[in-house]
């Protein structure tokens, strides 16, 4: 009874037009638009790397060997939605693929850096993981995290193809990659929106080439 008439009152208040961020949300979608199509025309200037690294992935997963992937905060969030999306699917209904995202056993996580450090989360991971001929993806805005380095050196030591997709800054990552894709923007949160979309043309090329 008191919810019946409590909600008779809210219905009876006048209601505003528009609700209280409306013009706020437009505004921000409008920037965005600006924003991202300018960086998308920029990136288009980099095909020939992206498709590199598209060449190496589709290699790496038809041999029968298996991609890493890491990252860190929203970086994280990245490498585990590429994973989901290759060991689920994109778009096509196909075999899963051999993609795992070193950032979501916590156990594992939790006691290597209890144990050893945070620097070496991913490098422990390499090392117990990775083979000759398998795949380390690892994505940063900045490209200077530790832990990624450290990743890296020892991916490239094992013979792994080591891959960056970063921001636009040259980086120490960089410099320790086979292959790198700078996304041409320095703020982080347009730099992680068009990592989404290097994740999405990666993985469609993918399925369309394992599938065919």
């Amino acid at each position: 009874m008191y919810r019946r008439a409590k909600r008779a009152m809210a219905l009876s208040l006048p209601q505003p037009e528009h609700p209280v961020h409306h013009s706020s949300v437009v505004n921000a979608l409008s920037r965005r638009k600006v924003v991202l199509a300018s960086a998308i025309g920029q990136l288009a200037t980099r095909a020939e790397e992206l498709a590199e690294v598209a060449t190496r992935l589709v290699e790496v997963l038809k041999s029968g060997h298996k991609v890493l992937v890491a990252g860190n905060g929203g970086s994280a969030a990245e490498a585990q939605h590429f994973a989901a999306e290759l060991v689920g699917r994109f778009k096509r209904e196909r075999a899963p693929y051999p993609v795992l995202a070193l950032t979501t056993d916590s156990s594992i996580l939790t006691a290597v850096a209890n144990d050893y450090g945070f620097q070496d989360v991913f490098v422990r991971q390499i090392d117990a993981f990775g083979q000759v001929g398998d795949l380390f993806l690892a994505f940063s805005t900045s490209g200077e995290s530790e832990n990624l380095l450290r990743a890296a050196r020892v991916a490239a030591e094992k013979e792994l193809t080591v891959v960056a997709v970063t921001g636009e800054r040259q980086s120490s990552l960089e410099q320790l990659a086979d292959i790198t894709v700078r996304v041409p923007v320095v703020e982080t949160d347009t730099a992680q929106e068009l990592h989404m979309i290097v994740t999405h043309i990666l993985c469609d090329i993918a399925e369309v080439q394992l599938s065919a």
